[in-house]
């Protein structure tokens, strides 16, 4: 049986998605098959590389293949030469008994194996840290103080001689002084230590950081990948609102979750019938939709409108210059809705353009603190005006 610990039971992380399992405690990964055989090949053929560069959108499972690896190379015995019986058989999966003692420590974030680099608290001061941490105030980045804390970990965990695993999550978030810190020890590796680097956007790091890692590129997931993931995370869908949520979420289970949990497939059918209402704009449905942004505790709501206007949007302009609807229906009666507001090229481009206008318009809005609902109202209107039936 999979343990997990409450949410309610861990203090604040910077990496966990509310509502949904920490990567480590994921019992199984979904649709990245070929990343995991790959990082297997490498081990069983005695080439394991220092670094590895974990990539592909966020949210697809990059961090929790990196647990798996680290579980896997934590709990698994060095080869052994062969003896009176041959060598065992090369491991074929990277799955670990979640009963292993290095998976329930690492559960318990207590694995003397493992360091895991992430952002730390808020604040200039340690105290000031301490405190944001505890609070869940995290800093905006890695600073390098988290990275030398690896010095501690490198000088406890040596006199075992076993194997050691650090995970950084994620790399992209790395000030300047923390990825120099973090190049320095991928050009003179400890011994027996693999890094495993999480990045969303690796184009990003250092051109050099990138030279000395092994890429695993990990890939969106389809629709019934989605949908057993979703199970897994506690979340049963039906086949439709699974593939409506792959379709939303760009094959990504972290933002699938965000979507479930804040109910973005209605908030999504909200803004497609509105627009869906042109030439004659239904006006009480969008204010409603507008204060429904409103308010203590909507930040979140707030959030997703936006981006789902943006991907309402994307959707009309692609299906206008491609003269084809997307095959998945997100909400009913989408497909007619986007060939009627896009019925060419011409209606793509204005989509496109009116997009980017109404996009940065909400941002500035955003910024300067306009009201919630005037902001989603104004929003919808320039939206609007890309219409051309």
């Amino acid at each position: 049986m999979t343990r997990t610990i409450p949410e309610t039971a861990l203090p604040p992380e910077p990496d966990r998605v509310p509502g949904a399992p920490h990567p480590r405690e994921t019992p199984q990964l979904f649709g990245q098959a070929q990343a995991e055989a790959d990082f297997l090949t490498a081990y069983t053929s005695g080439r394991l590389h220092h670094g590895w560069l974990l990539t592909g959108p966020q949210g697809v499972g990059k961090a929790t293949l990196a647990w798996r690896i680290a579980r896997f190379l934590l709990a698994t015995p060095p080869v052994a030469e062969d003896g009176l019986f041959g060598a065992p058989p090369a491991p074929d999966t990277l799955d670990i008994d979640p009963e292993h003692p290095v998976a329930r420590r690492m559960a318990a974030l207590s694995e003397p194996g493992l360091f895991l680099v992430r952002r730390g608290g808020a604040g200039s001061t340690e105290n000031d840290r301490a405190k944001a941490l505890a609070e869940g105030r995290f800093a905006a980045e890695i600073r390098v103080s988290e990275v030398r804390k690896l010095n501690h970990f490198f000088s406890m965990s040596a006199a075992d001689g076993g194997r050691r695993v650090v995970i950084v999550d994620a790399a992209d978030e790395l000030n300047t002084q923390a990825a120099n810190a973090i190049l320095k020890m991928l050009e003179e590796p400890p011994a027996r230590t693999t890094l495993l680097l999480v990045s969303h956007q690796p184009a990003r790091l250092l051109p050099t950081i990138r030279s000395r890692c092994r890429a695993l590129r990990l890939s969106p997931l389809g629709a019934q990948e989605m949908a057993a993931a979703l199970d897994q995370a506690g979340m049963r869908m039906d086949p439709a609102e699974a593939a409506a949520l792959t379709e939303l979420s760009g094959g990504s289970i972290g933002a699938a979750i965000r979507l479930g949990a804040q109910n973005g497939l209605a908030l999504y059918g909200d803004l497609l019938g509105i627009l869906g209402s042109l030439p004659d704009l239904d006006r009480p449905r969008l204010l409603a939709l507008s204060e429904s942004c409103a308010g203590k505790g909507k930040e979140d709501r707030l959030s997703l409108c936006l981006s789902l206007a943006d991907t309402l949007t994307a959707r009309l302009a692609r299906t206008g210059v491609m003269r084809l609807p997307p095959e998945v229906n997100v909400a009913r009666g989408e497909k007619d809705v986007l060939r009627r507001l896009a019925p060419d090229p011409a209606a793509g481009r204005a989509w496109a353009d009116i997009a980017q206008k109404a996009s940065d318009r909400a941002r500035h809005a955003r910024a300067v603190n306009v009201d919630p609902a005037s902001l989603v109202t104004d929003l919808l209107l320039t939206l609007a005006g890309a219409y051309r039936g």
